[in-house]
Order: structure tokens, then sequence, then C-alpha cells
């Protein structure tokens, strides 16, 4: 979740507190799930869930091309709901934080050797490097969570 940067941050502490942030907002932006993506049409499950679905329709606008971030940044919308990775690199927004309880969603990313890779070693040398403290340090600044 992400906000204009300065704007005051929600509570988002808890599924009910979510809600309340939500349906208090005046707008409200996440992908749009007919144009596919993982976290859009996970968003719109949560929506579902927590009962306000209809309730957000008239005050959400989806970003046609980019990030959410983008939207709120520019003043479009209020608050912005998607992956970390998408929001962390759009300047004018603050981070929020991540969906409350089992309403987050963990995407993991995985790394292997294809048997048909051209040059083994080079694809060891990646996975290996992924491993080390300093591969670390990017992944957790780019809003992951290294394995």
């Amino acid at each position: 979740v992400a906000v204009r940067k300065g704007a005051p941050k929600p509570d988002i502490s808890s599924p009910e507190a979510l809600k309340r942030t939500l349906l208090a907002a005046k707008s409200i932006t996440y992908n749009d799930p007919a144009r596919g993506g993982t976290d859009g049409n996970y968003f719109a499950k949560v929506l579902d869930r927590l009962g306000i679905a209809n309730e957000m329709k008239p005050k959400t606008v989806f970003p046609k091309t980019g990030s959410p971030g983008v939207l709120v940044a520019n003043g479009e919308a209020e608050i912005a709901v998607a992956q970390f990775q998408s929001l962390i690199s759009v300047a004018g927004i603050e981070l929020v934080g991540p969906l409350p309880g089992d309403l987050q969603d963990t995407s993991v990313f995985s790394a292997a050797i294809m048997a048909s890779a051209k040059d083994a070693e080079a694809s060891k040398a990646l996975v290996n490097f992924l491993r080390t403290p300093e591969a670390a340090v990017v992944i957790k600044a780019k809003g992951m969570e290294p394995g």
C-alpha cells in the first residue's frame, strides 16, 4: 500500500483497519484485473473478501499503463495497492506497508539452471551470487526478501 509523499499514512495494521481505510479513501488504484497480472487479480479478491468490492468500484482508478503508484504521485488517486517491486521505484509516493496478516500474498521467485543451458557454469555463478550477502542487500533494497 502506498500514498502520496507527505500524506498521512493510513492505518492498515489489520484487515478491519484496511477495510476502514479503503472505505474512507476518496480514490484508490491497483492494476486492472481485466488486463491480467497477478497483483490486480489478487487485490480484487481481497476487496471481495473484505466485503467492499461494490463500494470500491466507483472510487477505483485503473492505470492505463505503468504502476498504480504513478497515479498516486500525480494526485489522480489517494491510495495505491501493488507489489512493492512496482511501487518502490516511483518518485513522489511513500510506502505504507504490506497488506495486513493473512491478506498478504507472497510471491516466490526461483532460479534454476536449465539442462539445455549453453553456459551452465555462468548460470551456476549467477545462482550462487544470488545467495550471497551482497545480493541480499540489493534484493532487500528492491522490496523483496532473500530466501
